[in-house]
């Protein structure tokens, strides 16, 4: 009884409910990106050497394949490249980091997921599971968390009908249907396989989109599993793949114009702030300074 009395004296407080999805992460979703290439010496003797060659050349006298040679074999120091290179990308040089590729081997991501993936084309290779001529005799479907987690009546019911669409695949396949045309039943939970292909600067704009807490769960959880691929070989390399607001210092999504995620304020508060600054300096007889166009 008083320990009753004790718990409605002092009621938990009420958490906000906050608008960013659940991270992904927490939950095993059964989908796996693999980096089959390169690995971590190829990156530690080449991968920063090619990529600080591009930047030299850019703004040096001597040859490409001097400037190469020398990085690979240690002429210049790893601090004084990464250096260049952190401020040639910050200034958006994306040239010079298209010198350089990554190639993954994906599974288990739902035809939803692949439907955006291959959305991504400058800079960027696929090469995806056929349901034309692989016969799916043992389907795997991905079950959303807010499926998993929310009304059971729903869940069962989105079950049954997954379920009941790979079973009439299997069953128009063993009429003879050919698997092009039984593939027609397929729903968007179907899972499938690819192997991925991209440069340096396609992989950053992909993170910079898809690490963004407005992405889309799934694919969200694709790219933090990439990034942290590109961190066991480079976590140099792979600390420029992040949401986008960070390069930028502020979010540009329209849908975070009520600020939820706070990661970085969103535009419209930086540019409302900036007017107030340059109210209050006008007031004060002083102009903020422009830069010139």
């Amino acid at each position: 009884m008083t320990t009753r009395l004790s718990q409605s004296a002092n009621p938990e407080p009420v958490r906000e409910k906050s608008g960013i999805p659940k991270n992904p992460g927490r939950r095993d979703l059964g989908l796996r990106a693999t980096l089959v290439f390169p690995d971590r010496d190829i990156v530690d003797r080449f991968y920063v050497p090619i990529i600080y060659t591009a930047c030299r050349t850019c703004y040096s006298e001597q040859d490409p394949d001097l400037i190469f040679r020398r990085a690979v074999d240690g002429d210049f120091e790893s601090q004084k490249m990464q250096k260049l290179i952190s401020s040639v990308i910050e200034s958006v040089h994306g040239s010079t980091i298209e010198h350089v590729v990554f190639t993954f081997a994906i599974s288990g991501v739902s035809r939803t997921l692949s439907h955006q993936l291959v959305r991504h084309r400058a800079g960027v290779a696929f090469d995806q599971q056929s349901q034309r001529y692989v016969k799916f005799k043992g389907a795997a479907t991905m079950l959303p968390h807010s499926i998993a987690e929310g009304d059971p009546d729903l869940r069962e019911r989105y079950q049954e009908q997954v379920d009941g669409a790979l079973g009439l695949y299997g069953d128009m396949l063993g009429a003879g249907i050919p698997g092009e045309d039984a593939r027609f039943v397929f729903p968007n939970a179907t899972r499938t396989n690819l192997v991925m292909t991209t440069n340096l600067r396609a992989l950053i704009h992909m993170s910079g989109l898809r690490l963004c807490t407005m992405a889309q769960w799934e694919i969200r959880r694709l790219f933090q599993l990439i990034r942290h691929e590109i961190f066991t070989v480079s976590p140099f390399l792979g600390s420029f793949l992040a949401p986008k607001c960070v390069p930028l210092g502020y979010c540009d999504e329209f849908n975070n114009r009520d600020g939820h995620c706070p990661i970085r304020p969103h535009k419209d508060r930086v540019l409302e702030a900036w007017a107030e600054k340059a109210t209050a300096a006008k007031a004060a007889g002083r102009a903020l300074p422009v830069a010139n166009a």
